[in-house]
């Protein structure tokens, strides 16, 4: 079992002090004066952390130098400019969060791919797991949740506030979204999801953010280079025996284009085997993430430096 990197400080430490109480006036201010008002209080918040985050600009930075080298696409080398973009599209995400937590995202800026197999995979009784990312906009999530006849989506996260935020969730009328917290798969958490999917309800978790505190991570190369990437997803789908999609929504022009790709009926192993079908199926899933950000290369909203060699650009 591979640690995670010991960077210091953790990005979900900085990012949890005093994130619900940003999120709550956020979204009481949102309610309040709407987006067209807010807009530009946000975008004004993501430039100052262009101008003044030195580590978010050189993570962007090496990001999209990376996604170049590794396709070939010399128009994705990096600029002033293209990573001002890449921040400039994080703010937009935001604000349409705040429209999703609202009931402002209409569903005419949905397009919903293979909207068929997306109805019989989330109507077929017992639940699965959906792997997201931080490329593109995950809250449109909820969405599924219409599609698929109000199925309740249970969202696993690394934050201790889990109960507060669905407190903000509940406010915002998102009734049919839950966070969890999964800091530990401890037997109680197994035995709370298990029983979650035998009742129809989904699972959705992020697998490309590695956990708190030195959490269980395999390596995997990403964009031609080595990075860390969180075992959860695949031990969960293991333990749990329940399929895998990927869920991608990923934003062209106006409107989200929602991707849920069937990945893995079934994730097993021997005991001897496990770290290795777990480094397996952690590869197959960066390999997706890196053709899929092709398709919306500034719209990767992982700030920090994501490999694991640490090169700064």
């Amino acid at each position: 079992m591979s640690q995670g990197p010991a960077t210091s400080p953790h990005w979900a430490d900085q990012r949890e002090r005093g994130s619900f109480a940003l999120m709550r006036l956020t979204a009481w201010l949102v309610r309040r004066l709407g987006r067209r008002a807010m807009a530009p209080l946000i975008h004004g918040i993501v430039a100052y952390f262009f101008l003044f985050g030195r580590q978010a600009r050189r993570s962007a930075w090496q990001y999209q130098a990376r996604l170049a080298a590794w396709s070939g696409r010399a128009e994705l080398q990096p600029t002033r400019a293209s990573v001002f973009g890449q921040f400039r599209a994080f703010a937009d995400a935001l604000l349409d969060k705040l429209d999703v937590w609202n009931g402002r995202l209409g569903r005419e800026r949905l397009v919903i791919h293979h909207p068929e197999q997306v109805h019989a995979r989330l109507n077929q009784g017992r639940g699965q797991l959906l792997v997201g990312s931080h490329l593109g906009n995950l809250e449109v999530c909820r969405a599924l949740g219409e599609l698929g006849r109000q199925v309740r989506m249970n969202v696993l996260v690394h934050t201790r506030h889990a109960e507060r935020f669905n407190r903000l969730l509940g406010e915002a009328g998102a009734s049919h979204l839950r966070l969890i917290q999964v800091s530990e798969l401890d037997p109680a958490v197994m035995l709370q999801l298990s029983q979650r999917l035998d009742d129809g309800e989904w699972l959705a978790i992020a697998g490309d953010r590695v956990p708190l505190h030195g959490g269980r991570v395999t390596e995997a190369s990403f964009l031609g280079h080595p990075a860390a990437f969180p075992q959860g997803p695949w031990l969960l789908a293991g333990l749990l025996q329940c399929g895998v999609n990927l869920l991608f929504c990923l934003k062209q022009g106006e409107r989200y284009h929602v991707h849920m790709e069937p990945f893995a009926e079934r994730i097993g192993w021997r005991r001897a085997e496990r770290e290795a079908v777990i480094r397996q199926w952690a590869q197959r899933y960066a390999d997706r993430l890196a053709a899929r950000c092709l398709e919306a290369p500034r719209q990767w909203f992982n700030f920090y430096p994501f490999w694991m060699d640490h090169e700064q650009p």
